[in-house]
């Protein structure tokens, strides 16, 4: 083997690390539409040509986003798709007429991926090292199934040799490289499905660093759901939620379910030719704030959801580095302008922020130690950076012992160094 591959399949994004046997990882590179990236968005697109109805051109990466904003009519658009990784109920999806399993959506997935990526993955070797979360997301997620659908989806790129890292042991095996004593470590991975957390015991033999899993846990709640809790409390009463309608002399509410869509932009497109949008339409002359209803027929109606997501990312980055700072969503006629109060953002996530705290708790529970018996803390992924996630680690533990970096390449560097280990055996598992 000349090079250790390391893969880290994300919900939000994908990262792909190459290591040779004693030099430090690097990551592949994407020439993509709006300058060099090594994130590769977890998104797909299919779209069959009119004159060509029986062919499928299939995107992956900002290259799916790009070609469902241009056509968002006539291109199937799918994105966090390893949510349904572990769902029994997810079976097949029909897209375009024809019928795709999960393996299916990966696999095609990977293929594009690998071609984007040029001569860097060119030349695979035969073993890859893949992360997986310490808990799938979704209600009885069925972990066994997850990974047989990994399985045979890894192996259409030609490899036969597929082990399996848990994500926040691959960022714990990158960060441990810097260790110069034995410590436990705990390490948060905040995805955007998931934030997941492990604790490990790393000790130094004979010029080794070999580890013992000591507790893990995991919690199905991420970045997607700070997310969501933006738009619901900033855009949503905007478009008419919260509001009333006239129907029969009686004063109705609108329903809320027509907002559900918004926890994932890509859908609002699907909604332009259901039932639910027959019924908005209808209900702009009922309403008693019409102009609401008009402006989510609009959003609707000319595709906005791409945009709106720009708008909460650059909103939630903002305030990871400042107090305050404006939400600004302008598109077509609809101009939605506030300005947001860290503490005012905080206070919408506290349920997920709950949620992560208790998983930081199971985690010292399983296995077995108080918050003192933590070494060190390394926090990686895109909303480890969010200042209120950072507060439950600053507030149970010493903040002299947690460190971040590498948010976002932790995981697939760790992955792919890991694969010149001479026991393997410590961090990872095969299929079986």
């Amino acid at each position: 083997m000349s090079v250790s591959i390391g893969i880290d399949f994300g919900t939000t994004n994908t990262v792909v690390a190459l290591a040779e046997e004693g030099r430090p990882a690097h990551l592949v590179r994407f020439p993509a539409p709006e300058g060099e990236l090594f994130a590769f968005r977890s998104a797909l697109s299919y779209y069959a040509p009119p004159e060509r109805p029986s062919e499928r051109t299939v995107e992956a990466g900002p290259w799916a986003i790009e070609a469902y904003v241009e056509d968002p009519v006539d291109t199937r658009f799918i994105q966090s798709f390893k949510s349904f990784a572990a769902s029994e109920s997810f079976t097949e999806t029909e897209i375009l007429g024809r019928r795709y399993q999960f393996e299916d959506l990966l696999s095609a997935f990977l293929l594009r991926m690998r071609d984007y990526a040029g001569g860097q993955l060119k030349s695979l070797p035969k073993r890859v090292i893949v992360g997986r979360p310490v808990n799938f997301a979704g209600a009885s997620p069925n972990p066994e199934l997850a990974i047989a659908r990994y399985e045979a989806a890894f192996r259409r790129l030609g490899f036969s040799e597929i082990l399996y890292a848990y994500e926040p042991v691959g960022a714990a095996f990158f960060f441990a490289r810097e260790l110069d004593h034995d410590a436990t470590v705990l390490v948060g991975d905040f995805g955007g499905g998931t934030s997941d957390f492990s604790i490990i015991r790393f000790t130094r033999q004979g010029g080794e660093i070999r580890a013992e899993p000591l507790g893990r846990s995991g919690v199905g709640v991420a970045g997607d759901a700070f997310d969501y809790r933006i738009i619901d409390r900033l855009v949503s009463p905007q478009l008419g939620k919260g509001t009333d309608y006239a129907s029969f002399g009686k004063v109705l509410p609108i329903p809320n379910r027509y907002y559900a869509a918004f926890a994932r932009w890509d859908q609002l497109a699907l909604m332009r030719a259901s039932r639910d949008m027959r019924e908005i339409r209808s209900l702009v002359r009922q309403a008693r704030e019409p102009e609401k209803l008009a402006r989510l027929v609009e959003v609707l109606d000319e595709n906005y959801g791409y945009l709106l997501y720009k708008s909460v990312s650059r909103l939630k980055e903002t305030l990871s580095s400042q107090e305050r700072a404006e939400f600004r969503f302008e598109a077509g006629n609809i101009a939605i302008v506030q300005e947001v109060e860290r503490t005012e953002f905080e206070g919408w996530i506290a349920p997920e922020l709950a949620l992560i705290t208790r998983a930081v708790g199971e985690a010292l529970a399983d296995a077995g130690l108080q918050a003192g018996g933590i070494d060190r803390i390394f926090l990686t992924g895109g909303s480890s950076l969010v200042p209120a996630v950072r507060r439950i680690f600053h507030e149970r533990f010493d903040p002299a012992r947690i460190e971040t970096g590498a948010e976002l390449e932790s995981i697939a560097s760790g992955l792919a160094l890991m694969g010149w280990e001479r026991d393997l055996t410590r961090w990872v598992r095969a299929a079986a």
